[in-house]
């Protein structure tokens, strides 16, 4: 088995990965893997911007009102602040590697957008491609610097701990087994400090904004070592998905309903103030479950944006690549209304961790959305998603450069990987079939709207695909197929027991069976930690 040695491994070739391997000090080697190209991440989809309060009359204390507000109680307010008043920083520094944000034309000022939540204009952006620009300039940034090894088309298996190798003393992260794309071959690196920076796990449910690398491999592969993780139960769905046959999973930013597009039913009823005061621009829970209402009453399969009061040049000059992927699936948003559904967008939960990315193991760290630090609490402010991978991640890059200036990690020997009495697959079709089902389990049973009943449902099936994945997989070699189902099984599976453990409805979680919020809840996170730490192959 071929194994590698590193200072720093960086797993997650997205805006946190890239931002952590950034901000390392020159002397450390870096490696960052990435499951397939560097461009195949959910920072490179993202098409808002990044939050922060630099217009005139805005202020980093109204910024964090708005995130308190919208995390529904949930949210640390000491990690909000000193997120938000990272953000200045970190967009001066974005703006020196090369990123140029739109700016008011014939004006110094930022062109700056309003999205749900948020009391101001306060959202920078790059035309509506803001997360493919910032991944762009960091990658090239990332690549430039001698320190730095880029590995794509490799995926993590699982974690290495000196807990499993038998090691005396406290448990300690040292490395990670992989399997390379191309070759199918397993190996093994070693390293001094391991940064989770996997993002998140849209691809636990059927219909997803996420891009198709988003199966909740950090998430999966802490918890099987034996890591806490916190407030599963917190899944946003994004309001508004493209709905056409063939559009797969294609966002229409928050950024169109912040420019005056309004939801309307098929009839061209406009609903949302009827939920909210402030109607389209209220926080993405409210308007996802509005429109989930919608369509559960009236029986049709979408809801409608309308933006055709604004003029073509406005909608081509701010939406540029929205419009002309509207346009190939034949809707003009100058002309016609633009066919819309929720789709699960992102994880407010995640691996426990400190906003510089320290996990409670030693030579673990996790930041960006596979991270649940206390900055969204219950429910995550829009935009607020991209400023979070950045300043975590330069803080996560920081941290680690002090920590191993004390400490070079411990020396250890990496065993071969145990390929047992497995033997290749002659049944892939049965990979196929558990991952359907585990998708449409979360998407019918553990959604935008939940009942006790339909997670008792979810609870129980979950339990016999979990035990099918693991036959398949200690019975048939490794592929990435399976490792990917084997990672949304177990993540459905503690997202399913983060919901039934929470006995009210707060922010993103609501249970028709506890409608309401519990004051006594208020500032209680749900925490799963019971697993001892299995054996990488297990």
């Amino acid at each position: 088995m071929r194994r590698m040695e590193t200072d720093v491994l960086i797993i997650g070739g997205g805006l946190a990965g890239l931002s952590v391997a950034a901000s390392l000090d020159s002397g450390l080697d870096v490696m960052v893997v990435s499951k397939k190209t560097f461009q195949d991440s959910n920072s490179a989809r993202a098409q808002g911007g990044i939050a922060c309060p630099v217009a005139p009359g805005d202020s980093v204390e109204s910024h964090v009102r708005d995130t308190l507000a919208t995390g529904a109680g949930l949210s640390r307010e000491k990690v909000v602040r000193e997120v938000i008043e990272g953000s200045f920083a970190a967009i001066e520094e974005l703006e020196k590697l090369g990123v140029r944000f739109t700016r008011l034309e014939g004006q110094y000022g930022y062109d700056l957008g309003q999205e749900g939540g948020h009391s101001h204009r306060r959202i920078l952006h790059a035309g509506d491609v803001t997360g493919a620009e910032l991944v762009r300039v960091l990658l090239n940034h990332v690549e430039s610097r001698e320190n730095c090894r880029l590995m794509p088309g490799v995926m993590a298996v699982d974690l290495i701990t000196t807990g499993w190798l038998g090691l005396p003393g406290a448990n300690r992260c040292v490395g990670a087994y992989f399997l390379e794309a191309e070759t199918g071959d397993i190996f093994a690196v070693r390293c001094n400090a391991l940064v989770l920076a996997t993002g998140g796990a849209g691809k636990v449910y059927l219909y997803t904004s996420n891009a198709d690398t988003a199966t909740g491999d950090g998430i999966a592969m802490a918890w099987r070592c034996g890591l806490p993780v916190r407030n599963l139960e917190f899944v946003q769905f994004h309001p508004t998905c493209l709905y056409h046959p063939e559009a797969k999973s294609f966002l229409i930013s928050e950024a169109v309903r912040g420019e005056g597009a309004v939801l309307v039913t098929a009839s061209g009823e406009r609903f949302m103030p009827k939920y909210h005061p402030r109607g389209e621009l209220a926080p993405r829970d409210v308007v996802a479950r509005a429109i989930d209402r919608e369509l559960k009453v009236s029986g049709e399969p979408c809801v409608y944006l309308d933006i055709t009061h604004k003029p073509e040049s406005f909608l081509k000059r701010r939406f540029p690549n929205i419009y002309a992927t509207c346009l190939k699936y034949g809707y003009d948003m100058a002309r016609d209304r633009i066919p819309v559904v929720p789709a699960a967008h992102y994880f407010c939960g995640g691996v426990e961790a400190e906003p510089d990315g320290r996990t409670r193991m030693p030579g673990l760290y996790a930041c960006g959305e596979v991270a649940c630090t206390g900055l969204h609490g219950a429910n995550r402010l829009a935009s607020n998603s991209l400023l979070e991978a950045l300043v975590c991640g330069r803080k996560t890059g920081c941290r680690i450069s002090r920590d191993l200036r004390e400490l070079r990690g411990v020396r250890v020997s990496i065993p071969d990987w145990e390929y047992g009495d497995a033997v290749p697959s002659d049944e892939a079709i049965v990979v196929e079939h558990n991952w359907n089902e585990v998708r449409t389990c979360m998407w019918d049973y553990v959604g935008i709207v939940r009942s006790n009943k339909r997670l008792e449902r979810a609870h129980r099936r979950l339990l016999n695909l979990r035990r099918e994945i693991r036959a398949y997989y200690l019975d048939y070699l490794v592929t990435a197929d399976v490792l990917e189902l084997r990672n949304i099984a177990d993540v459905g599976h503690l997202v399913v027991r983060s919901a039934r453990m929470r006995k009210e409805s707060r922010g993103l979680h609501y249970n028709l069976d506890y409608p309401n919020p519990d004051p006594a809840m208020a500032g209680h996170d749900t925490i799963i930690e019971d697993l001892p730490g299995s054996h990488p192959g297990a």
